[in-house]
């Protein structure tokens, strides 16, 4: 007989029938299969596993779904102006369109909304414990998995309970990068990191300098030009500034049509180059310095407005800084700027604190796993992770098809053992690969992937699974 909560879901603490490794009670979960996290990545993963016949327990430390797109979570890198950088079409979940009367680039606020009527739609929310997070995760004898939670903030009492399985969908852009410089302890000036950005008044009339050149730094250094007194931008090299469209379509929607195409790598960088000189001209007229790398070889920056700003005098480009002083920052060319307000968006590391990191082979501890398909650890064959990719277009429809192959490969190991072993053996000599071009070497790059080849071997591995 199973017990339920007054949600209608089963409670994980309701028949207790072991005990973990330091004696404390376990709950036995049977088949079920623990998703961490209610993200873009955790809701298709509840939906995928839900449809291919598994039970799901899903625990979510914030109240409500979205992950990183819920500006109300506190670990949301959201601000009031993010809209998508990859347009609708290679956005969305291949199985939940977004409304046709939707922008080509959806504000946040539809976004959530998005995911909000498709937890909806498949009913994922019965099978989510709200305002609950995961403190551990340790491998259990038979490769299942003891997973032991709290109310998010420390609150009550822990609970373990042992899966068949686990899917780790706790995001990855939340945990701040930031950068160490000499004499940044002595600044007397206001210091934040990009994450704690919310909304441009926190700019207005300050004199700001925004260090980072992805697409967030980009965003806030033009929202700077529009409400701080002055801006300066600081870079450690050049960049590849590409506009969001190009010949009156989202730019991301002409790339893809070039790579149904086979189009080869350096042709594409000829034409994105040949693109580039006609629409934006030679960059480093601006003050901007000039790229070291080849298009494609760092992840794209997609902002029509960082020229345009930099052209009008609004946003002063600067080169990296060398130095802090209690109220100036040197340069690396030896001048001497003096804001009010640093920003630093220098990005983010992923991190996994309730996995030991040997189990995803990051011996060391930085989180970096070594995985195949950016999904699957060897030695692990029921664990994978959904959503660590950084992809040159949209996330969603990669985190579906991961865990459809998931779903099928829990399957496998069910109903065909052979295949499943093979499966694991492809996971042992393959882990590492990489489905991009060749990127600078920077955490920013660790999980970048072109998204139709990454597409290509997932459909590779599903065909291999069922043995068509």
């Amino acid at each position: 007989m199973s017990t339920s909560t007054d949600h209608g879901r089963p409670d994980p603490e309701a028949n207790p029938s072991a005990l973990s490794r330091d004696g404390r009670p376990v709950s036995d979960r049977g088949d079920t299969v623990c998703v961490i996290g209610a993200g873009a990545s955790g809701l298709t993963a509840i939906k995928n596993l839900r449809e291919h016949g598994f039970g799901v327990d899903c625990y979510e430390r914030e109240t409500g779904v979205g992950g990183a797109w819920n500006w109300r979570h506190d670990r949301s890198p959201v601000y009031a102006s993010t809209h998508l950088l990859s347009s609708k079409p290679f956005t969305q979940f291949p199985d939940f369109p977004m409304p046709d009367s939707w922008p080509d680039y959806p504000h946040h606020s539809q976004l959530l909304s998005y995911f909000e009527r498709y937890a909806d739609h498949f009913d994922l929310r019965s099978h989510i414990w709200f305002g609950t997070e995961v403190i551990r995760v340790e491998p259990a004898a038979g490769e299942r998995w003891d997973v032991t939670t709290r109310s998010t903030g420390g609150y009550g009492p822990e609970r373990t309970s042992q899966y068949a399985a686990v899917v780790v969908a706790n995001g990855h852009n939340w945990s701040p990068k930031l950068p160490r410089y000499e004499g940044l302890e002595q600044f007397r000036g206001e210091i934040m990191h990009a994450s704690s950005y919310k909304d441009p008044a926190q700019l207005r009339g300050k004199r700001v300098l925004v260090v980072g050149a992805g697409n967030t730094g980009c965003d806030i250094a033009v929202e700077a030009a529009q409400q701080a007194s002055r801006c300066w931008h600081s870079t450690r090299r050049g960049y590849w500034y590409a506009p969001k469209y190009v010949l009156g379509r989202p730019a991301d929607q002409v790339n893809d049509a070039l790579l149904a195409l086979r189009v080869p790598l350096r042709v594409r960088q000829w034409l994105y180059h040949w693109t580039l000189r006609l629409t934006v001209g030679d960059l480093t007229r601006f003050g901007l310095p000039k790229p070291d790398h080849r298009v494609y070889e760092t992840h794209p920056i997609a902002n029509s407005q960082l020229v345009y700003y930099v052209g009008h005098g609004a946003i002063g480009p600067v080169p990296d800084v060398a130095r802090f002083h209690p109220y100036a920052v040197e340069l690396t060319d030896g001048r001497e700027i003096d804001p009010e307000l640093v920003i630093f968006a220098t990005g983010y590391l992923p991190r996994f604190e309730f996995l030991d990191a040997s189990v995803f082979g990051d011996s060391a501890g930085v989180g970096r796993p070594t995985l195949w398909l950016n999904a699957f650890t060897p030695g692990h064959p029921t664990l994978a992770v959904a959503g660590l990719v950084q992809p040159d277009s949209g996330l969603f429809t990669l985190s579906h098809w991961q865990t459809v192959l998931f779903a099928r490969l829990l399957q496998a190991r069910r109903d065909r053992p052979d295949r499943a072993a093979a499966f694991a053996q492809r996971v042992r000599d393959r882990a590492g690969e990489r489905y991009s071009a060749q990127v600078k070497e920077s955490s920013r790059h660790w999980f970048e992937v072109g998204h139709a080849d990454y597409l290509r071997a997932v459909q590779r591995a599903l065909t291999d699974l069922e043995g068509k």
